[in-house]
């Protein structure tokens, strides 16, 4: 199709053709990646006064009492052997095996968990080089891009790690992050983590996970649950979300909309399946609203998972979904909403959802 016309060849719209997610293979340098360990856009400008709970819902008003604690004591560290920064004078003490060294946030999706993890990062009186903020993810793919004794070196001298989307999909992450939180810990970092599933838990309906029952009972050992209750509030008192559009008024859309990327959904899922889930941010650099033509249900459950992670870093850059097709709510057979993953289903019809519901304003008419 030519940059100047539309799909039928009518008058010119654009002098630029729109980006193509498809036609990126970002490749994500392992510095980067450190220094891109902090809260994304949507949450860089959060804090705890900003949370606003709901009423009633006594467990969110606990929860920023229990966190705002929490980042005040993670103050007036020091250095001790080795260089590496401790926190707390008791810190400098082994500390027991099993002693809870960090915060878990669990609850459904859309009760405000990331706000609250970005909050605390943000109330942590430390240096923004001596905290750490990334998906899960993201910093298995941190091991994966530095090996797991580099990481190790560079996460000790944190004050703080949060690790938002925690989650255990295979037997090898179960053992890798085991291990690597548990170093740390030892270090003297402090942890805080959000998910969808209480720490005992993670793995379950997923894998088997009675075989990597000491490993599982070890993360869990590392973390204070705090349960966060509460409706989604994407969605509290908001209209529907919009029925899809045409394909005509997604590609007119494109055409008009400077910096707007214009994919076929189909070949976009095929795509994923080439770029690791940790450069999905990368995939979006620069992208300031994504059409898609021709939405329609995911295949199978590892493309499901791939769309999962790429509607969360388009949520967390608050970049505006624009579709035609069928609607979100129905990427996800009944089967995967019923499964081991389905929070993880749920929580991605919220977000994309919430980012077409921002795309209204986008329309060409």
């Amino acid at each position: 199709m030519s940059s100047s016309t539309t799909a039928h060849g009518s008058a010119p719209i654009a002098e630029a053709a729109p980006l193509s997610l498809c036609a990126r293979e970002p490749h994500v340098p392992a510095d980067r990646l450190v220094a891109e360990m902090v809260p994304p856009p949507r949450f860089d400008s959060v804090r705890f006064a900003t949370y606003v709970p709901d009423p009633n819902q006594p467990s969110q008003s606990e929860a920023v009492q229990v966190l705002s604690t929490f980042a005040a004591g993670l103050g007036g560290a020091t250095a001790v052997g080795g260089g590496k920064r401790r926190w707390f004078d008791f810190a400098k003490k082994p500390a027991a095996p099993t002693a809870p060294r960090g915060v878990y946030l669990d609850g459904g999706y859309g009760v405000g968990k990331t706000h609250l993890l970005a909050s605390l990062w943000h109330a942590t009186p430390a240096p923004r080089e001596l905290k750490a903020f990334g998906t899960f993810v993201e910093l298995t793919n941190l091991v994966g891009a530095l090996g797991f004794q580099q990481t190790v070196q560079t996460l000790s001298g944190h004050r703080l790690l949060c690790i938002d989307e925690f989650e255990l999909d295979d037997p090898g992450d179960t053992v890798l992050v085991s291990s690597l939180l548990r170093r740390l810990v030892e270090a003297g970092v402090a942890l805080a983590a959000t998910s969808n599933t209480l720490p005992g838990k993670l793995g379950e309906g997923r894998f088997a996970a009675a075989d990597f029952l000491r490993e599982i009972q070890g993360l869990s050992a590392h973390f204070r649950p705090l349960r966060i209750d509460g409706e989604d509030y994407r969605h509290r008192g908001l209209p529907e979300a919009p029925p899809p559009y045409s394909d005509e008024q997604v590609t007119r859309t494109a055409y008009a909309t400077e910096g707007a990327s214009l994919d076929d959904f189909p070949l976009l899922l095929d795509h994923l399946a080439k770029v690791h889930p940790s450069r999905y941010g990368a995939l979006t650099d620069d992208v300031r609203a994504v059409c898609l033509t021709d939405v329609r249900p995911v295949p199978d459950q590892s493309t499901a998972l791939r769309l999962v992670v790429l509607a969360d870093r388009l949520y967390d850059r608050e970049v505006p979904v624009l579709a035609s097709g069928l609607p979100f709510d129905r990427l996800f057979s009944e089967e995967m909403l019923n499964g081991g993953y389905r929070k993880k289903y749920f929580r991605a019809i919220s977000r994309l959802t919430a980012l077409a519901r921002d795309a209204q304003g986008l329309i060409a008419q």
